[in-house]
């Protein structure tokens, strides 16, 4: 698959990227929002130098490392991808501080649909923000969202020096031992649905 051109990336601003989410989820992981290079391709956490798809694979949740082209793969591996805020920017800190608040309110609302067995929130001052948990830290947190536990994970944009690709995936180990006994989706159920459209009809009022 060629790269997106840089003006293909730059027209890419204010898309949005089709959630992964299914039934039966064991992880349904949130981004903050799409790059500009993801929404170009479609494709979530696709910007070069971001190391969600290397953390994945080390952490043990895929059997090798996937391409974001092959992200269709997830919901069958128990794995959904969604974010707390739908519409792309070249960076998460142009995301005005209503719309994370109004993200996380769509967001729990997404969950309480499908009910993951939990919800993985992938940066901790968007977390913070979005819920109004000041002094949430990283790890299992004592509240629920949408009747879900949530896990806060360390936000693997290569923007984040803080953590290198193996410290991601030892933070991203812990929640998946805490996953260890997923039986799988239930037999006949879809392994793959579109999220978007009920985001569309929840901002607008209507029905899931």
């Amino acid at each position: 698959m060629s790269a997106p051109t840089a003006a293909e990336v730059a027209a890419a601003a204010g898309r949005t990227i089709p959630d992964l989410i299914g039934p039966d989820l064991r992880v349904l992981f949130s981004g903050i929002n799409p790059s500009l290079y993801s929404a170009a391709t479609g494709h979530h956490f696709a910007r070069p130098g971001n190391r969600f798809w290397p953390a994945l694979h080390r952490s043990g949740f895929t059997g090798r490392r996937l391409h974001p082209s092959e992200q269709f793969e997830l919901p069958a591996l128990g794995l959904g991808i969604t974010n707390v805020v739908a519409r792309a920017t070249a960076r998460a800190d142009e995301l005005a501080p209503a719309e994370l608040v109004a993200g996380g309110e769509i967001l729990a609302a997404l969950v309480a649909r499908w009910q993951p067995r939990y919800l993985a929130v992938l940066g901790v001052t968007a977390y913070r923000a979005a819920f109004g948990k000041p002094k949430a830290a990283m790890g299992l947190q004592a509240d629920r969202i949408g009747g879900v536990p949530v896990w806060v994970l360390p936000n693997p944009s290569g923007l984040n020096a803080h953590y290198t690709v193996d410290t991601l995936a030892a933070a991203y180990a812990r929640l998946r031992e805490a996953t260890e006994g997923w039986q799988g989706p239930a037999e006949g159920a879809s392994s793959l649905r579109s999220g978007h459209d009920y985001r569309d009809q929840h901002v607008d009022g209507g029905g899931g």
